[in-house]
């Protein structure tokens, strides 16, 4: 038992080793912008001068490009990091999509999130992400509407970019951006009959990432944070430690966007 504790120990040292390895910050995904204590020093702690929040959604209604779920913001959010606007768009956003379009959307997804950014007084921040879960059958519709993105707002486009995604690159292609933001989560489908970890399954996260290190846009990790909860149990420090172990042989250096900033899922402890 006792040597059992030792290496406990010894594991959650070296993994808090392995954090300070890799500057690290979070993403903020809830609608209302709030920040109780704990989630105030845990941002603090953060070593990136920079918080991902989504803004909003966008979504086609009856044939309409939608904001859905814009974010508000009440008194006990404030933070010194710099707010990075993230916009979560559809998949289905990219079907049939005319190029004018494009460029409506565009115009207007920047509009809305420069009024969100005034409305709140946020630092202006130089970089601005796009999550979508873009296909093959969309990318050139994608990959088009960040280039306008890039152009009407004169910012840094990044993009999150999934397992899938990677893995098929022939088929998915490779986003017009200065950066991707891997999201190293979500191996297997939490509706699957497994005993495995929905969200991080480590054999099945080297399958999809074999050539990660031959993507050729510069790479950031996402990863959940530890006590994210899943129905086979909550993510563990030594499942944490285990993936950038692996990440550390393929990547020569990466920051760490951890997925999110929430303290219902438990104990941070970085």
């Amino acid at each position: 038992m006792q040597k059992f504790s030792q290496f406990l120990i010894l594991t959650i040292f070296l993994a808090c080793q392995n954090q300070e390895n890799h500057p690290y910050t979070f993403y903020y995904w809830r609608t209302n912008l709030s920040l109780n204590q704990t989630e105030k020093q845990e941002l603090k702690k953060a070593t990136i001068p920079y918080l991902y929040a989504r803004f909003f959604d966008i979504e086609k209604v009856d044939g309409k490009f939608q904001p859905v779920a814009i974010i508000n913001k009440d008194k006990s959010f404030e933070t010194d990091k710099e707010i990075v606007p993230v916009v979560f768009i559809k998949n289905d956003v990219f079907y049939d999509i005319k190029l004018d379009e494009i460029a409506f959307l565009a115009k207007n997804v920047y509009s809305l999130i420069k009024k969100k950014q005034n409305e709140f007084g946020f630092k202006i921040s130089k970089e601005i992400q796009i999550d979508c879960d873009w296909t093959a059958g969309t990318n050139k519709e994608y990959f088009e509407f960040l280039k306008q993105l890039k152009e009407i707002s004169e910012k840094e486009i990044t993009c999150t970019l999934r397992l899938h995604q990677i893995h098929h690159r022939a088929l998915s292609g490779v986003p017009p951006v200065e950066k991707v933001y891997l999201m190293c989560y979500s191996t297997s489908s939490p509706l699957e009959d497994s005993d495995k970890n929905s969200i991080l399954e480590l054999k099945t996260l080297k399958k999809y990432l074999a050539y990660v290190h031959r993507y050729p846009v510069d790479i950031d990790i996402v990863l959940p944070v530890k006590g994210f909860r899943t129905k086979s149990g909550d993510i563990s420090d030594i499942q944490l430690l285990e993936v950038r172990k692996y990440l550390d042989q393929k990547l020569n250096s990466y920051n760490i966007v951890y997925y999110h900033l929430n303290s219902n899922f438990g104990n941070f402890g970085f």
